[in-house]
């Protein structure tokens, strides 16, 4: 009988390391995934399409409503979320006077790591159709978005008063985090 209890003891302890380490690696692979997993963003001015994407993981896109201004709609894995950041808030019923108001200072981000930041980004799509209302200026920017058509993207200059931007960037949390990082 005692062996047997020794041999649960065993085996208990030994199931509870594997256990464990499965736990561990299959937190250190979600990590890595999300370092990872490409985030989106896209911006439609046509189409009023507007968001923010985790490939396979959560969605935010900006969304029409008719009675708030800006309603935004998160998709996580299953579930839709909506919400909306203008509305106003009620006060709090219950404050507490005796505490004290703490002011946090945020530590700036300096220029060189924001344009290291932005430059990790990689442009998916750029098109840019505009006309500024005034046909001198729209001629005079003429040669200059051809110029930008060779080397960028597709900019048009139109006398016709349409308007579009379209703007589809890419980039991993991974690098995001090294252009921050990097000194």
């Amino acid at each position: 009988m005692r062996f047997f209890y020794r041999l649960i003891k065993f085996l208990v302890a030994k199931n509870l390391a594997v256990f464990f380490t499965i736990s561990l690696i299959l937190f250190l692979l979600l990590i890595l995934y999300l370092l990872f997993v490409p985030v989106e963003l896209f911006i439609d001015t046509t189409t009023n399409e507007y968001y923010i994407q985790l490939k396979g993981l959560a969605k935010a896109s900006v969304v029409t409503d008719a009675k708030e201004v800006l309603k935004i709609k998160l998709k996580i894995t299953f579930f839709n979320f909506y919400f909306y950041p203008l509305k106003k808030k009620s006060p709090p019923k219950n404050k507490e006077i005796g505490k004290r108001n703490e002011i946090r200072t945020m530590k700036r981000i300096g220029l060189r790591k924001s344009l290291r930041m932005l430059r990790s980004f990689k442009v998916k799509r750029i098109l840019l159709d505009i006309d500024t209302g005034d046909w001198i200026l729209n001629a005079k920017l003429y040669p200059f978005f051809g110029f930008l058509n060779y080397h960028v993207g597709k900019f048009d200059i139109n006398f016709e008063g349409r308007n579009r931007l379209a703007l589809h960037l890419v980039n991993r949390p991974i690098y995001i985090l090294k252009s921050l990082i990097k000194t």
